[in-house]
């Protein structure tokens, strides 16, 4: 007799137990999402929640380049905010399903609170990279800077733990050439879909930051460099 499958109730109720920090930083943004989702139809609310949503929480560019800020705090709060907001329920379905197995990996590597602080600094850089390399008077929203700072954690440990068994450098970088050739072109085809409206250089401060913070908060990656 082969063992069936947890119903899906069960496994959600089991992800959720084993990724809290997770868990709570996508009902978040699923929630968040579905207010705004509301409004928009007219359900509740007013039908321009959505814009004063981004007015305050989005990553506005200018506001690093001496924009006034519609409040004090602005320019520094926009940093975190920006990850918690998305275009729509498909850009925020999108990124928290690739939150949800992304998030297993990494807690069972990290735990709870270095998860929780990965993702942070990962959202951080993402909007760093954002800041310093583009030039779009338009905001940017989505956690996605957050995500692909998860991603750059993991393929840093998989360069530290191939080094630990004694693999070269180049036999590294072919192992793992496989994954960037994925994650370049899977922004160049989002790039293409979107029109040019993809915030690349989120992207790339999150997984830049992601990948360092992600050596520095293993201890088993420190020491295998």
């Amino acid at each position: 007799m082969t063992d069936s499958p947890l119903p899906f109730r069960n496994r959600a109720r089991r992800w959720i137990v084993e990724n809290p920090v997770a868990a709570v930083i996508t009902l978040a943004c699923l929630a968040i999402e579905a207010v705004l989702q509301g409004a928009d139809n007219g359900l509740w609310g007013a039908q321009n929640w959505r814009d004063i949503a981004f007015t305050d929480g989005a990553f506005w560019a200018p506001l690093l380049h001496g924009a006034q800020p519609i409040f004090a705090t602005q320019p520094e709060a926009m940093f975190l905010t920006y990850g918690f907001l998305h275009a729509g329920l498909l850009h925020a379905g999108v990124n928290m399903a690739s939150m949800v197995s992304l998030a297993v990996p990494i807690s069972a590597r990290l735990g709870q609170r270095r998860f929780a602080v990965l993702y942070v600094i990962a959202l951080l850089g993402g909007g760093a990279g954002f800041g310093l390399l583009s030039s779009l008077q338009a905001p940017m929203i989505g956690a996605s800077g957050a995500l692909f700072g998860l991603v750059g954690a993991i393929l840093a440990w998989a360069w530290a733990d191939r080094r630990a068994y004694g693999q070269r450098p180049v036999e590294i970088m072919r192992a793992l050439a496989r994954p960037f050739i994925i994650l370049i072109g899977l922004n160049v085809v989002m790039f293409w879909g979107t029109g040019g409206q993809l915030a690349w250089q989120t992207h790339l401060g999150g997984f830049v930051t992601g990948w360092i913070a992600g050596m520095l908060l293993d201890p088993k990656a420190r020491r295998r460099r």
